[in-house]
Order: structure tokens, then C-alpha cells, then sequence
């Protein structure tokens, strides 16, 4: 299929703009080009070098559609890696779509959602890792997600993967080679050396796993869930994070009783700030469904600013808070606000008693004035990127998380196999299922049709 028909779509998007690209892949790419290109030199396009380009018009006849720029590629020398035709004409829809319908006309079809890149994948381009880059790349709205996809996207995490399984692959042969001489009890595989490769391979993978969580942050930003009683100071200091008045503050208890959500940009990192009504018992009805609101939100964020202060709340109030937000997978930060209204021993005596209880840290802020809010966004970016993580190794892709975490199960396995002295022809099927796992990640061995529908389809039509 992919080497037989010539497909079409416009590569910059059907909108209106001032030059858009539409791009032809395929063997009759230029043949149907062509028909409908007036070379203003008549140069004859099949006899042209690739990455040339020639200027002319798109006629339907005698009709003229627009006067274009038309790119050519050779065979192995395009994206596609197919023979591939681009035409860079005005950005008018209506001139796009006449000159696609031109193309249909004389037997291309219009491209599916990514099959520009499927072809390109399928061709020997670049791997899958390097195929779902290209969208993340796309995606990318700051400089940490741009560097991210583009190391992706240029193979640095794909050659270390190829490295990992090309170990494996070479013991896991010896292991079975093995097997053909189990009556000579015969070893072609070092064990101690075994060993030390399965544990250092074992370590690389968890650190690609410990990078998701940071690499997803950068991907899609980190959901922040600011709580706390009514009159806390959620709403000052979600305008203080912010620089602007973005909620409504007010001395009058329940001022917010919908969540309002704004994205802050720290460190190359988006997070995504979440203001909810205050915490309380209320017969307001309103009132009751935002509280409900602010207790799903608190849920789903990745990060909890929990606001209090010693007038308006005590110990054991904030205590039984903390123990109803905390989770495994959320970052809890005690801010005490309002810290300039009341004298520092009381503060701190306060804080000992809460520390001591919740066992978390304390940052002494006040919104109002702004004291401190730097050091917690400094606190929130540290957390969400610990110290010692290599930026050329960040996994943001979960496929490729979920696909590790089954590679290190399989890797664990054999070397408890190992330690038991389990038959090598078993320890074998682990390191099997390890290699077909990281194989998985690149494209290196057959990947199911339906997952490379789901990564594909996710593409823009002209990609």
C-alpha cells in the first residue's frame, strides 16, 4: 500500500495564511505534478535533481489556479522517504483546495492524520520513538519541551535503548546456546559478568523510569490545587504567582465558589495554578457544590498549596486536612500565611507543633505583600526536577514509561532466576520479554497495526 499510492495534503495546515505548503508523496508524485505544473522555464520536472526548485503555475487547463514555487525530491532523499513533491503556493483555502482536488483528480488521494509519518517510519527513516518526537515537537510550547523532543526526535534515547538490547540480545544467544549443550554442561555465558550487566542495565532503566514524572510535567504541565479555609489568601496569592488581578479578592468568606484555573511558566516547566473555594461546612448550596469542586481538584493535582494561619485554624484542623490530602503520587506544601501579622515566636511555635504532628515543612509567606512566594515557586520547580537528571534522558512519552516498567520486571526476574538457579532456558524467556519490551519503544520489532493506528492518528493530516 505505502509503495504504490500517491498521497496529498496540505503540510501547513488548511487555513488561511499567506504561503502554505502542500506536500505529494509517492511514486506518481511527479508524473501527476506534471500535468498540472506550467514550468515559467519549461523545464521538464522528472529530468530535475532533487532538492531543486522551479518556479511555474498551477493550471486546471487553460484555467490558472496560482503561480507556485514546486520542490522536488528524489526517491530516498525526502521525509518519506518516498518521491516526494512540495508546492508552495498563496495561503488561500480556495487556492489549496483547487489545487488538491487537481491532484485527486488525476489519481493521488488525500493522506490520512500521519501518514506522511507512517510512511516515513515504514520506509526506514527514523524509529518510532523518533516518529511520536516529530509531534511532540510540534506540540511544544517552551524551550524545556522543545529540547526534550528534539533530543528524541535527533535519536539520543533510541541509541541508548539499541545498546541495551544489543547486550541483551548477546547473552540472552549464549544463554541458549547453552541449551544445545546441556549434556556437556557446557557455559558460554560469564555469570558474574551476567550478573553485573543485568544490574547495570537494570539501574539505566530506572532512571528513565524515575525521568517520566519530570518529563510529563515538561510534556503537559503540573495541575496545582490551591486550598485552604475561606479568607485564607488563595485568591491573593494566585494573583501574586500570576503578576496580574486575575480572582476576585474579598473580606467576605465564600468570595470563590468555582474553581479558576491559570498556567504560570517556571523554569521551562507549566504549571498549571487551580484557585477553589475554601474548605468549610455550609448550607449554601452553591457554596457546597464549589467545596466538592475544590475536593476533586485537590485529587487530581500533582502539587497541594495548602494555606492556613494560627488565627483561623488550629493543630489538629490542619493535621486531619493533611492526612486527607496526602498521597504516594502528591507534593504537599504547608504555606503560613498572613506571617507578617503575627509575631515570629508565635509563628514559630505554631509550626514546631504542626511539623512535629505532619511532618512536613513549613514556608512562612504572605501573599499579600508577596514575602516569600518566590521561594515557593523555587521549592515547587525543585520538586517537581530533582537534582542529577540528564536532559539528553528524559522519557515524557507514557507508552514508552509503561513499555520500561515491563522490561525492568522482566529484567528482575532473571536476575532472581539467576540467584536461584533457575534453568537458563527460563531466565532466557525474561530476558526475552526484556528485549521485546525496549524493542517495542523504537519500532525494532513488529508492533502491532491497532498501536501504530493510536500514535499515528494523533498526527496533524499533512504530517
Amino acid at each position: 500500500m505505502y509503495q504504490e499510492e500517491t498521497i496529498i495534503a496540505p503540510a501547513t495546515g488548511h487555513q488561511s495564511a499567506a504561503i502554505a505548503v502542500i506536500r505529494v508523496s509517492g511514486p506518481a508524485s511527479i508524473k501527476i505534478t506534471k500535468k498540472v505544473f506550467k514550468s515559467k522555464f519549461k523545464k521538464n520536472l522528472k529530468n530535475q535533481k532533487s532538492h531543486t526548485l522551479h518556479f511555474g503555475e498551477i493550471v486546471d487547463g487553460a484555467e490558472i489556479i496560482d503561480e507556485v514555487l514546486v520542490a522536488v525530491f528524489e526517491r530516498g532523499k525526502s521525509f518519506t522517504g518516498e518521491e516526494t513533491v512540495e508546492i508552495s503556493c498563496h495561503g488561500s483555502v480556495y487556492i489549496q483546495d483547487r489545487i488538491i482536488d487537481l491532484f485527486l483528480e488525476h489519481g493521488a488521494r488525500l493522506a490520512e492524520p500521519g501518514e506522511f509519518s507512517m510512511r516515513a517510519f515504514k520506509n526506514g527513516q527514523f524509529d518510532l520513538m523518533q516518529a511520536e518526537a516529530i509531534a511532540d515537537l510540534i506540540a511544544s510550547d517552551s524551550k524545556a519541551s522543545h529540547d526534550i523532543a528534539m533530543t528524541q526526535m535527533r535519536g539520543g534515547i533510541s541509541s541508548k535503548l539499541d545498546n541495551l538490547r544489543k547486550e541483551l540480545i548477546r547473552f540472552t544467544a549464549l544463554l541458549e546456546l547453552e541449551l544445545d549443550f546441556s549434556e556437556e554442561d557446557v557455559e558460554f555465558a560469564d555469570r558474574t559478568e551476567f550478573i553485573k550487566l543485568l544490574n547495570d542495565i537494570q539501574a539505566q532503566v530506572r532512571s528513565l523510569i524515575d525521568s517520566f514524572s519530570y518529563g510529563n510535567a515538561i510534556k503537559n504541565g503540573v495541575p496545582v490545587a490551591i486550598v485552604g479555609k475561606p479568607n485564607a489568601g488563595k485568591s491573593t496569592l494566585l494573583n501574586k504567582l500570576l503578576n496580574e488581578e486575575r480572582a476576585i479578592v474579598s473580606n467576605i468568606a465564600g468570595t470563590t465558589r468555582d474553581t479558576i484555573e491559570e498556567i504560570l511558566n517556571i523554569g521551562g516547566i507549566k504549571f498549571r495554578f487551580i484557585d477553589t473555594a475554601g474548605l468549610r461546612d455550609t448550607e449554601d448550596e452553591i457554596e457546597k457544590i464549589g467545596v466538592q469542586r475544590a475536593l476533586e481538584k485537590a485529587k487530581q493535582a500533582k502539587v497541594i498549596l495548602y494555606l492556613f494561619n494560627l488565627e483561623e485554624n488550629t493543630v489538629a484542623e490542619i493535621t486531619t486536612h493533611v492526612e486527607e490530602f496526602q498521597r504516594e503520587d502528591v507534593h504537599l506544601i504547608l504555606l503560613h500565611n498572613k506571617a507578617d501579622e503575627f509575631s515570629e515566636d508565635k509563628i514559630a511555635d505554631f509550626n514546631k507543633q504542626l511539623s512535629a504532628k505532619t511532618g512536613h515543612e513549613i514556608f512562612n509567606i504572605s501573599a499579600k505583600q508577596g514575602d516569600n512566594v518566590e521561594e515557593v515557586k523555587s521549592h515547587m520547580l525543585s520538586i517537581i526536577k530533582p537534582d542529577g537528571f540528564d536532559n539528553e534522558l528524559i522519557i515524557s512519552n507514557k507508552r514508552h514509561a509503561t513499555a520500561l516498567k515491563k522490561a525492568l520486571e522482566a529484567l528482575e526476574n532473571a536476575a532472581t532466576g539467576f540467584s536461584m538457579n533457575i534453568p537458563s532456558d527460563l531466565i532466557a524467556q525474561d530476558l526475552r520479554e526484556a528485549i521485546r519490551q525496549l524493542g517495542n519503544i523504537t519500532g525494532e520489532i513488529d508492533v502491532d497495526r491497532d498501536i501504530l493506528g493510536l500514535i499515528f492518528g494523533e498526527f496533524c493530516i499533512g504530517k
